[in-house]
């Protein structure tokens, strides 16, 4: 018998697995996620199933659908080696991959025996589920999921956790990816300027459940050092780096502690010995370039004439690693915009130019993002390429994606600051009051804003911009 694509799609639908779990393949650089799902199937073999499951979704984003079954076939592997007495609550996201990908390539028989396989495990552990079965692992599994495919969906991750946590409280690993999404979610609030849940708790909470968990006690050091607790984190760090001194995912934010708290050779030390184990981690080469950029500045603040040859050999470090990392991870926001700035520095301003445009480019930017380049393209254009208006126009740009961020915050101080320089030296004409005038406007000061806009209309009296703008600002008060 001929089984009908058209009846497959809606039980296909009803699946739980990465395949409904809405995961957009252009908000990941597909080769990279492989790259680290290969790496973290090395070194936390305990969550081996769930790294097959999503390295067989990743082979199929990229057409590779054979290679995606032989994932599958190892997490089944894994399954029956580690879980022997409980194949059925583990296999399930495992067995709805399977059904996609064969429906994929239109083998619709197998798809349709993956289909009836699901079924009939529900079937037997809820007597009244014929599907829809709400096993934790499985909420927990599309968390790891969710924070893997990046920022957009770390909200989506933490619900997942917290739901998972509601049926099994004291599991350390639900805990830890609870703590992991709330540690990312609060990063993101703080460059917002929104208010914030602290990871603190859930972070301690989840090291007390695993002790052994050296990656969670990482990011606790991180948070306490943050919290300004540093010598609280750094007892963390070292307790971390003795349990697992060899393990790469603790060196890393090993090192991030030490460059933070001015270690900066330290920090160096640590990533070398990291990236020796896993050399294609954009994350490694990207704090290497960091560790290069702070270095750089602490050159030139700390020496009136910096040796030009040490200059210059900091910078071809921070530039050969920084490129590494974009090169590794095509839409890595931060890497990129270092990457151009130290590129100005190194006085490299084609390079620095072209990497700011691809920057730009960039398919997943969030407004923060995009605020946070703005400054730093207008910082640019002012103190590189000598252009006072093009670096004005860049920092109004940021300022008019009108949302609170660290960014934003600093287009504002830079705008006033330059305009305000301007009209001090004599150079303030009709066009610099009006801008200063929205700035202002922007910024929610209206009384300071109708002061600009008069003078700039005293300059140019029949400016229909500020006149229309001056009005709606004396309605509004």
């Amino acid at each position: 018998s001929t089984i009908s694509k058209n009846s497959l799609k809606s039980s296909l639908l009803q699946l739980e697995c990465h395949f409904t779990w809405s995961l957009l393949k252009q908000d990941v650089d597909l080769d990279y996620l492989e790259e680290t799902i290969g790496d973290q199937i090395e070194f936390f073999t305990e969550s081996n199933i769930t790294n097959y499951n999503l390295l067989s979704y990743v082979c199929h984003l990229k057409d590779s659908n054979e290679e995606a079954l032989r994932n599958l076939q190892k997490a089944e592997e894994v399954v029956k080696k580690n879980h022997p007495d409980e194949i059925d609550r583990r296999i399930l996201v495992t067995w709805g991959n399977y059904a996609w990908i064969y429906y994929h390539m239109k083998r619709y028989e197998e798809a349709q025996t993956y289909i009836s396989k699901v079924e009939n495990s529900c079937k037997k552990l809820s007597s009244t589920a014929q599907w829809k079965i709400q096993l934790p692992e499985i909420y927990a599994e599309q968390g790891w999921a969710l924070l893997k495919f990046g920022g957009k969906y770390y909200k989506r991750a933490e619900h997942c956790f917290e739901t998972a946590l509601k049926n099994e409280p004291n599991n350390p690993r639900f805990h830890a990816g609870y703590a992991i999404a709330m540690y990312r979610l609060e990063a993101f609030s703080q460059r917002r300027c929104e208010d914030i849940s602290p990871s603190l708790e859930p972070l301690k909470h989840a090291v007390e459940l695993n002790p052994k968990d050296t990656f969670i006690m990482a990011l606790l050091a991180l948070e306490l050092q943050d919290l300004e607790r540093a010598d609280e984190g750094e007892r963390y760090i070292e307790a971390a780096m003795q349990i697992t001194p060899d393990l790469p995912y603790v060196q890393r934010y090993a090192a991030k502690f030490y460059r933070r708290k001015g270690e900066v050779d330290k920090a160096l030390e640590i990533l070398k010995r990291a990236l020796a184990v896993t050399p294609k981690s954009a994350f490694l080469h990207h704090q290497l370039g960091v560790c290069y950029k702070a270095k750089l500045f602490q050159l030139k603040k700390t020496t009136r004439y910096p040796p030009q040859e040490q200059v210059e050999e900091l910078v071809r470090h921070a530039i050969f690693h920084l490129k590494t990392a974009t090169d590794q991870k095509t839409n890595f926001f931060s890497a990129h915009k270092d990457l151009a700035n130290v590129y100005a520095v190194g006085k490299r301003y084609k390079e620095a130019e072209e990497t700011f445009q691809k920057t730009f480019q960039i398919n997943i930017l969030f407004y923060d993002d995009k605020q946070e380049l703005y400054y730093h393209y207008g910082n640019f254009q002012r103190f590189h390429m000598k252009s006072e208006s093009e670096a004005i126009r860049y920092y109004l740009e940021g300022l008019k994606i009108e949302r609170e961020s660290y960014g934003r915050n600093k287009c504002r101080n830079a705008l006033e600051k330059l305009l305000e320089q301007r009209i001090q030296r004599g150079l303030g004409d009709a066009t610099d009051f009006g801008t200063l005038g929205l700035v202002h406007n922007l910024s929610g000061k209206k009384h300071k804003a109708i002061e600009c806009y008069e003078k700039a209309i005293t300059l140019c009296p029949d400016n229909e911009e500020y006149l229309s703008a001056l009005c709606e600002l004396r309605l509004s008060i």
